[in-house]
This record gives structure tokens, sequence and C-alpha cells, in this order.
């Protein structure tokens, strides 16, 4: 990011192309060290053991995470080359050097926040997060995604005071931020509430869940494509990312069987009524944006359905939903990039017939959609299939009646996308699309497909490092 913004112009975008490759293939070397150790594997930062130093820690969902979010942001920025590269006898645009520098900005919070192990360099990461997606957002600097951003920049930085004076709460009772310290100091008192409290609602403020999503759909569906794909497939997963470290790694010995049926709860909510909205947009990057908010909140059906005796299943589960939403959500929002610029809007009842002059834009947003309603074979369907094996084994079957509402929902709002498209009315192109583009959407789209085949050995993997809630 440094070495892109010091030379600036084309080189930023030359220095960005250039990087996802390295940074993927690291990923992977993580990840494979991870399977290969069989257990977490610690870096210290400056050989200095916490509370001195600051240790970095990947685990089986870290690994994961970092080669998903490697997958993505190279897709991302594949795709956005036609779009913000440098114009010809233009040394510098403001456009394309803000873009090439915010999405690396991205990539390396993310990185931060996946393998991270002390929450107040958690903090930083999420403070770098915040403040290179928001400039995506209004990066045309339309008026309505200016106003789109200072809403996103808003409930952000709620979010950010909240989590922050958690963080000091818990040092001045424990002095240290080290999750694994942590994990052995922390005892159920009302200083350890208060701060659990307070970064809790910080971390829900900046994943967008419900209520807290008003400013995610505006967010999401005015920003280009590109930043689009990685503020839903990426950015939201990031804060729900901590969410997960706060109550499983920090908190696992408090009794926190109401805070996870509260969770639940509010992600039902987000489920039923972020898809009853997405049934009633006109527009499709503001159905697919508010799709988000629904499928959202199925992550947070993690919390009471990994504890007990189905926790091995309900964290698969919430792994393929966060992989699965990712890829699936991530190739819909290329593809109404897509639709857009080549039909000059997004209007979903003009597209009548425009499955047959886009052919392969449609077939990523069909292929997309069936992971979203969690039909097989696909990674939505395995997550949420694992999710109501979760709600049996644990007893709980009240789960199940939103996660099966949910999926006819999300059924509902892909026909409405298909209906019109698949019709046979005669329509035609203001611009034809990018082959490449719709290449990488396609490809993202198939990733979502293929985690539905994903072998045992997949969720071995994800068992590494994973801590073990409400059990004996």
């Amino acid at each position: 990011m440094i070495l892109s913004f010091t030379p600036g112009g084309r080189n930023a975008e030359r220095i960005a192309l250039c990087s996802t490759p390295f940074g993927f293939a690291l990923a992977c070397a993580i990840a494979f060290h991870v399977n290969r150790a069989g257990k977490p594997i610690v870096y210290l930062v400056g050989g200095l053991p916490p509370p001195l130093g600051i240790a970095l820690r990947a685990d089986g969902i870290s690994a994961v995470m970092l080669v998903a979010a490697a997958v993505i942001v190279t897709a991302a920025a594949f795709y956005a080359r036609p779009k913000f590269a440098t114009p010809d006898g233009v040394s510098e645009s403001r456009s394309s050097l803000t873009f090439w520098i915010m999405l690396q900005a991205i990539w390396a919070a993310l990185n931060i926040i996946f393998v991270g192990g002390d929450l107040f360099n958690l903090y930083v990461a999420l403070e770098l997060l915040t403040f290179a997606a928001v400039p995506l957002v209004c990066i045309d600097g339309r008026p309505e995604t200016i106003a789109a951003a200072l809403r996103y920049l808003l409930f952000a930085l709620f979010g950010s005071i909240s989590y922050l004076l958690g963080v000091a709460l818990f040092y001045g009772a424990h002095g240290t931020l080290d999750i694994s310290l942590l994990a052995e100091r922390v005892q159920s008192t009302p200083v350890v509430w208060t701060a659990a409290a307070l970064m809790t609602c910080g971390l829900l403020a900046k994943t967008a869940l419900f209520p807290l999503h008003l400013w995610l759909p505006p967010a999401h569906a005015n920003a280009p494509a590109a930043a689009s794909a990685v503020l839903s497939g990426l950015v939201v997963k990031g804060s729900f990312f901590l969410t997960l470290r706060l109550w499983f790694y920090i908190l696992p010995a408090l009794p926190a069987e109401k805070v996870a049926i509260v969770l639940g709860c509010l992600g039902s909510a987000a489920i039923i009524a972020g898809s009853v909205i997405a049934l009633r947009q006109a527009r499709l990057k503001l159905l697919i944006a508010y799709s988000t908010v629904a499928q959202i909140g199925y992550l947070f059906l993690v919390f009471p359905l990994a504890t007990g005796a189905s926790s091995a299943i309900g964290w698969s589960a919430g792994v393929m939903q966060i992989l699965a939403h990712a890829f699936a959500k991530a190739a819909m929002f290329f593809s109404a990039g897509l639709l857009a610029e080549a039909l000059g809007h997004d209007q979903i009842v003009k597209l009548g017939g425009a499955a047959r002059v886009l052919p392969l834009t449609f077939l990523t947003i069909a292929l997309g959609g069936l992971s979203l309603v969690g039909l097989p074979p696909s990674g939505g369907f395995s997550a949420k299939w694992l999710m109501l094996q979760a709600s049996v084994a644990s007893g709980q079957w009240v789960w199940t009646l939103p996660i099966l509402a949910g999926g006819l929902l999300a059924a509902g709002y892909v026909y409405r996308i298909l209906t019109p498209a698949l019709s046979d009315d005669q329509i035609s192109l203001v611009l034809p699309p990018k082959r490449s583009q719709e290449v990488i959407a396609l490809a993202l789209t198939a990733v979502a497909i293929a985690l539905g085949f994903a072998p045992q050995a997949f969720f071995d993997f994800l068992e590494i490092g994973r801590p073990v809630v409400g059990q004996p």
C-alpha cells in the first residue's frame, strides 16, 4: 500500500495487480503450514512474547479466511482494471489512485484482523478497514454516494468508540490485551460483562446486523461494482470475525447462553426483515444489498449453535456460510455492475429478455442465487444443512424456522430477478460487457458452488484451533 502511494500514478495499479498473486501464495503457504502442523501457528513480532510483545496467530478459520480474502481481492482487482485504469494522456487520476490504494488497505486490514492476537491492534485494523472502505463508497463523487458514505462513517465511528471503550475496560481490569492471556484471566465480573457488551455493540454496528443495518444498503448499492463486492463479501466479515474471537476465544468461560440466544434472535430477525425488504426493491443492486443484510443474519446463528454437543457442526456451518456468502455475493455484485453498464440501468422490471443478450451474466446471478437460497449443490446448501443438523442435535428446534423461512424468501427475490430476464422480450445493449469480467464473476460463483462438495478433510481443517465452548 505504501509502495503504491509513493510513486503514485499508473504505478499504483501495477503494484496492486502484481501484489495479488504474491498475497494469494502467502495465504496458501500459511494454510499449508497450519495443516501440516495440525495446530495453530504463532509468530511473535520482534521475538517478544505477550504481554510485552504482540503475537500473530493463525488457526484453521484464520487460514481459510486469509485464502478467501486473497481470492476475492484478486478477482476484484482484475475485474476493476478496465474502470479504474489511469486514462491515457493523464499522469495520475484521483479515482484510480484512490481505488488501488484503498483496495490494498482493505486487504491489509483484513489480514491483520484474521491473524491478530491483541485487542488494541485489532482496533487499529478495524479503523484501517473503515477508513479504507468509506472512500470506495463515494469514489465517484455523486451526492447520493457521499451521503451513503457519511452514514456508513457515522455508524462505523459509533462502533469504533464502543469497541475501544470495551478494550480499555479489559486492559484496566486485567493488564493485558492479548487474546490468549485474557482467556486465562477473565471471570464473570461486572467490568468484564460491561466491556463485552460495549465491544459487541460496536462490532454489530460495523457488521450491519439488524437493526443496525441502515448504513449498509445505500453504501453497497451505490458503490462501484468492484467495491460493492469487496464490501459485502469481505469487509462486514472482518467485524463479524472479531465477534467470534471475542465470545469464543476470550470469553468461553462466561455463562453466555442468554447472550447467544439474543444474538441468534437478532440474526433471525435480520434473515426475515432483510429478505422481505429485498423482495420489495426495484433496483438489482439494492436487492442484492438487502440480501446481504439477510445473509449476515445466518452468521449470528452460530452463537447458539456452536456450543454444547453440536459445537463442531455449528462452527463448520458458520464458517461455510461466511465463505459461501462471500463468493456468491461478490460474484452477484460483479454481475450487477456488468448488467448496469450493458443496459444503462439496473431496474428489475426492465430486465425483460436480458438473459438472451447477457447469458453468462445471468448464469452467474442464477448460480449465486442458488447458493443464497441454499439449494444443492452449493456452499449455501452445506451451510444451511449443517445449521439445521446443529439445531436438531442440540434440541434448539426454534432456529430451524428462520433458516427455512429465509431460504423460501431468498427463492422469492431470486425468482424476481430471473423471471423477467428469461422472458422472450426484446432488449438492446448500450455497451457490450467485457468477457474477461464475466468470466471473473462466473469463476467466483463457481467457487461458491464447489464449496458444496467440500470433503471431510476441509471440515477437519476448520477444527484446528477451534475453541470448545459449553462442554464439560
